[in-house]
C-alpha cells in the first residue's frame, strides 16, 4: 500500500527535524526543532492560519538543507537560509507557506529600518546575521519590501521568530502541528 503525498511529507518533515533539527539554533542554547516547534506554537496561539503555522515551523529549514555548519554567521558567512528553504519548502507547498519565508530576513532588515527600538531586542546572532544579510534598509528599499504580496505575513513570521528563543518552552511536539496543519496547509492557495 502506498502513502498519500501529504503522508510522505509528514514523514519527510518529521526525519528532517528529527535528525537535523537536533542541530544547534545558532547561539542559542536551543536546538532547531525547538525553535521550530516553539514558532509554531506562537503562530497556533496567535490564532494564524495553518500556512502561516507551518510557515513558521518550516522558516528555518534552510539552515538544515546546507552543509556550511551550524553556525555559520560566526564564521562571516551569510548561508542564504531564507532562500534555500523557501525553495525547498516551494516544491512541497503553496506559496502561502514559502513566500513568508523568502521573505523573512528581509522582515528583520524592514523592522530593524522601521520600527522604533526593535534592532535593540536582537540577539548577538541575530545582529552578526543582519550585517551579513545586507544591514537596514533604505526608505526606498523598506518601501519596496512593503509592496510584495506577502510582506505582511513575513513581519508576522519575523516577529514570531524573536518570540520563539526561551530555551524552557515546551512546545507540543512535531507530530501534533503536522497532525493539525499539514492538510489545510496544503490547500490554502495564496
Amino acid at each position: 500500500m502506498t502513502s498519500s503525498p501529504s503522508e510522505a511529507l509528514r514523514e519527510e518533515i518529521r526525519g528532517l527535524y528529527l535528525g537535523l533539527g537536533e542541530r544547534a539554533y545558532g547561539l542559542y542554547e536551543m536546538t532547531q526543532l525547538a525553535h521550530a516547534l516553539q514558532s509554531a506554537a506562537h503562530a497556533e496561539a496567535q490564532g494564524l492560519s495553518s500556512a502561516m503555522v507551518m510557515a513558521c515551523l518550516l522558516h528555518d529549514v534552510g539552515h538544515m538543507v546546507h552543509d556550511l555548519g551550524e553556525t555559520p554567521a560566526e564564521a562571516g558567512i551569510d548561508d542564504r537560509h531564507e532562500e534555500l528553504g523557501a525553495d525547498w519548502v516551494a516544491e512541497r507547498f503553496p506559496e502561502t507557506v514559502a513566500a513568508p519565508i523568502r521573505l523573512h530576513v528581509a522582515a528583520k532588515r524592514y523592522l530593524c529600518s522601521a520600527a522604533p527600538g526593535y534592532l535593540s531586542t536582537l540577539s548577538r546572532d541575530s545582529l552578526l546575521s543582519l550585517v551579513l544579510q545586507g544591514g537596514l534598509m533604505s526608505a526606498d528599499e523598506q518601501a519596496a519590501f512593503l509592496a510584495q504580496p506577502h510582506a505582511e505575513a513575513a513581519v508576522a513570521l519575523r516577529r514570531i521568530d524573536e518570540l520563539a528563543k526561551d530555551k524552557h518552552a515546551r512546545p507540543d511536539p512535531i507530530e501534533a502541528f503536522l497532525d493539525r496543519h499539514l492538510t489545510s496547509a496544503l490547500t490554502q492557495a495564496a
